[in-house]
């Protein structure tokens, strides 16, 4: 792929070491701040750096370590022929990670995981191994491609689990640890920082909609997917996923779903068995860039700029049209493109909102009633 990285879906690889791996998405591109914050007196004292880290948080990793290592379990899943069209007929072995979590509504402790560990496998097809070296299958699988979700239902009340956290709160620069299975070796820990947050110029293929990344150098490898990472007061804050690298191994460019986007896809899936989703029948340019926000007349690159406008659909019905550029949802501003879907999908179908839009160099609100999104539409966002 010459110069580019490729984003590696981090499973295993071999015999229960398979992986998958995809294209590079759309390259990043830079948001301008509203405004910038004001400089510090020229008297004001900086705080050292030894100030801002500790100089040795050993005993906070290892206590986060004993808090959530032994809800780490790995993961491995015996897919149905068909599941990979190189296996040539053959069942796939695929294998991961994975951590035991309790939710309102179900009487075990459920192992989330990443969708592509597991896949279309029968319940009887999937191992959980923990901690302590018991293997158990899972009673009940509940899964949603889009988000690269799987929930592994067990059936035993006493399983040690983890504590999922606020992402929201997650800040760049802050500590955190990855738990996993990389390439077999249960139960391996790494660290790093949060290097970006609603990472969302990243594409995992055709159906996977998550668009709101956590970034982490943290080293992820194959194997570690549907891994905890953890903050270092023992909360999960993500679920690692993916890692863009040129080899297939870790190059400190890591993904993770954020804990809230969890929270929000197992409700609905424990609840209602599926997730509903909003939509709104545009299809919006991988980025707006520079040169083109400013032939629009705008100054700054925030917005998602509207290539289509799908035909019977809300967007259409609103009269947004292609080269609108939408600037706000409510009284929400939008960063980019990403930013949009990410607040249009956690919308309730039927929802009435208003959208600021930019259009023929000025800003105009447009009402529209939002959609519910169905897996195989013509990629409506």
């Amino acid at each position: 792929m010459n110069a580019k990285l490729r984003l590696v879906v981090a499973c295993g690889g071999g015999a229960f070491l398979g992986g998958l791996v995809v294209g590079s998405g759309p390259s990043p591109h830079a948001t301008v701040a509203a405004h910038a914050p004001p400089l510090p007196p020229v008297a004001a004292a900086w705080p050292a750096a030894a100030d801002l880290v500790p100089a040795d948080p050993t005993e906070r990793f290892q206590a986060t370590i004993r808090r959530v290592g032994p809800a780490v379990v790995a993961v491995d899943a015996v897919k149905p022929p068909g599941a990979d069209p190189t296996a040539k007929g053959k069942p796939v072995e695929e294998s991961g990670s994975g951590v035991m979590v309790k939710f309102p509504g179900v009487a075990g402790v459920v192992a989330v995981t990443n969708h592509h560990v597991v896949g279309a496998a029968d319940p009887s097809k999937v191992y959980v191994t923990l901690s302590d070296g018991r293997i158990l299958r899972p009673t009940r699988i509940l899964a949603d491609p889009e988000s690269d979700l799987s929930l592994l239902v067990l059936d035993d009340a006493g399983l040690p689990v983890a504590e999922l956290g606020d992402s929201d709160k997650v800040r760049r620069g802050q500590w955190v640890l990855a738990f996993g299975s990389p390439f077999g070796l249960n139960q391996t820990v790494t660290h790093g920082i949060i290097s970006a947050t609603d990472r969302g110029q990243i594409n995992l293929g055709s159906t996977i909609r998550v668009k709101e990344f956590l970034q982490t150098d943290a080293a992820i490898n194959p194997g570690s997917s549907g891994g905890p990472l953890a903050d270092l007061d023992g909360r999960v804050v993500g679920i690692n996923t993916a890692i863009a690298s040129k080899s297939g191994d870790n190059s400190g460019v890591s993904f993770s779903i954020p804990a809230n986007l969890v929270k929000r896809i197992a409700g609905q899936l424990i609840e209602k068995g599926a997730v509903t989703r909003g939509y709104l029948g545009v299809q919006l340019a991988g980025s707006l860039e520079p040169a083109e926000a400013l032939r629009l007349g705008l100054t700054r690159v925030t917005g998602a700029l509207v290539e289509i406008v799908h035909p019977g659909t809300p967007a259409e019905a609103a009269g947004l049209r292609p080269g609108d550029v939408i600037l706000r949802l409510e009284d929400v501003p939008l960063r980019d493109e990403n930013h949009l879907i990410n607040l249009v999908t956690a919308l309730p179908p039927g929802q009435k909102v208003t959208l600021g839009v930019w259009r023929d160099r000025k800003s105009q609100a447009v009402a529209v009633t939002v959609g519910e999104y169905a897996a195989g539409k013509a990629r409506p966002r």
